[in-house]
């Protein structure tokens, strides 16, 4: 498996087919290899269950070789769609979100729709999706309720965070990609500062001096700064309304050291109104 290879959770369901028609869009861009990775997890009480698959006792190597099946044709057909990708399927054994998270050390992405056969309809998000998202080796995207916009801007949150730094770089080069604006936004709350002090402006001064390298990188990217006060994953959130990628570190200023991942990344994952990204150091 390439480091630069986009691996995408896929199992036949419509979150995971939503999740690989992005893959391929980001693909296209990047001219990144696709790998379709589909996790089989043997059950040893109940029968096992998937999409197409007739119910069979444990160990059923006839459900195995389905999914096998299934994975080389879902892979054949987006090559097909998308001449000149290069498109891998794999089957993997073992819990999915473990393998996804080991895998993930070896992709230059991972893209997971946010429930598969698995889910309930009730739930916000998978526990698969949260869970890769939160130890994830590579940044990883969560395509969440079918909702993969192909408009509007690419979408920021910074705190001044190592993390934050890291989903800025990311957010820049993904907009560059797209060839439309980064809107970035910085938002605080009470600091105790003296009488007569500007908070806003110091905030906006601080995002500026985390852009200046990427304004010199990429000077065809319109850059828009907000720097509201109030709760941070509510606004990102209400923003993800107009973009069609929202891009978060996996924990900020605000995280505890022992959290994997913060409120924010978290909220975001079940509520936002398009595409996350939650980028970390590897």
């Amino acid at each position: 498996m390439s480091s630069e290879e986009i691996l995408v959770g896929y199992d036949g369901s419509a979150d995971a087919k939503v999740a690989l028609n992005w893959a391929l869009d980001e693909a296209g861009r990047s001219g990144r290899p696709v790998r379709l990775a589909y996790v089989f997890e043997w059950l040893t009480v109940a029968g096992w269950v998937g999409p197409g698959v007739t119910p069979g006792i444990w160990p059923d190597e006839t459900a195995r070789q389905q999914v096998e099946e299934l994975v080389r044709s879902a892979a054949a057909s987006a090559a097909a769609d998308r001449p000149g990708l290069t498109v891998h399927g794999e089957v993997f054994d073992g819990p999915p979100a473990l393998v996804l998270q080991e895998r993930s050390a070896q992709a230059g992405m991972l893209v997971l729709g946010t429930r598969g056969h698995g889910g309930f309809g009730g739930l916000l998000a998978g526990s698969t999706a949260v869970s890769v998202a939160a130890h994830g080796h590579c940044p990883v995207i969560v395509v969440r309720d079918g909702k993969a916009a192909t408009s509007g801007p690419v979408l920021v949150g910074v705190d001044g965070s190592e993390s934050s730094r890291l989903a800025l770089g990311f957010a820049v080069e993904r907009a560059a990609q797209r060839d439309v604006p980064l809107r970035v936004l910085r938002v605080w709350g009470p600091t105790g500062a003296p009488p007569g002090s500007d908070p806003e402006a110091a905030e906006r001064t601080a995002v500026e001096q985390e852009l200046a390298q990427w304004r010199e990188t990429f000077p065809d990217v319109p850059i828009e700064i907000q720097v509201p006060s109030g709760n941070p994953a509510a606004l990102l959130v209400e923003a993800s309304r107009e973009a069609q990628l929202v891009v978060v570190g996996s924990r900020g200023r605000g995280g505890l050291r022992g959290m994997l991942l913060g409120s924010v990344s978290q909220q975001l994952i079940h509520h936002s109104q398009c595409p996350v990204a939650v980028v970390r150091a590897r």
